[in-house]
């Protein structure tokens, strides 16, 4: 694993659990609200993995998991084994993917090596092109929202609210594909240090309290545990 960054304890990012967030570099999208604009680009990475497994041996018995976030953890192919080396350390494993790659996730489910999955939906999965992506193949995002919610593994989905991205009929759209999912995250744009600022300097990207309200709501019809974070 190439990686970029780590953050040494975190509450938040791994559900119930005191956990470490490892951050992989590269990623095949390019979301314009991306907080981690120096993981997108880059691929050399800045910390070994040796260094982090030795890391994670001096945490035992502080830390209670291990998320792998990035960039897009699944675009690097031993993916599936450093996810087993943190396993065989009595760490359990989430990982945050953007579920471009069903078939890696496939196999990271079969295999075991995944506790807990977050994906990202950004928006309508039709409408992920040009802004998330040059080109991107609805039925990628679309296969590994069924293959999430078919797996024996608990889950959340997430969408960052920032408009056009996100809007009332584009939350339908998404809350209609996820319908019946266990948690759903609705997440707040915060405007710092992001990978295309200028995609912000339009009028109106903001989504207010009200409307967030109102996505709750039309969210906890459908999903089991709709939060706003």
């Amino acid at each position: 694993m190439r990686i970029g960054g780590l953050q040494k304890n975190s509450l938040i990012d791994f559900p119930g659990k005191v956990s470490c967030v490892i951050f992989s570099v590269g990623c095949n999208f390019r979301c314009p609200y991306c907080h981690n604009p120096q993981l997108v680009n880059n691929s050399s990475g800045t910390c070994s993995e040796m260094e982090i497994l030795e890391f994670l041996e001096q945490r035992k018995g502080w830390l209670d998991g291990v998320v792998i976030s990035g960039g897009e953890p699944t675009l690097h192919a031993d993916i599936s084994s450093f996810c087993r080396k943190v396993k065989r350390m009595g760490f359990p494993v989430k990982l945050d993917t953007n579920g471009s790659n069903p078939v890696v996730l496939e196999n990271l489910i079969s295999r075991g090596d995944l506790d807990y999955i977050a994906m990202d939906i950004k928006t309508d999965p039709v409408r992920y092109a040009p802004v998330i992506a040059e080109t991107c193949d609805p039925e990628s995002i679309l296969g590994s929202i069924r293959m999430i919610m078919n797996s024996p593994i608990p889950y959340e989905f997430k969408t960052t609210c920032v408009k056009p991205l996100v809007d009332e009929s584009i939350m339908d759209i998404i809350t209609g594909l996820i319908r019946g999912a266990g948690r759903y995250a609705l997440q707040r744009f915060h405007g710092e240090n992001v990978l295309n600022p200028d995609f912000f300097k339009n009028e109106g990207t903001a989504v207010g309290e009200e409307e967030f309200l109102k996505f709750k709501a039309l969210a906890q019809n459908r999903v089991k545990e709709c939060i706003i974070r």
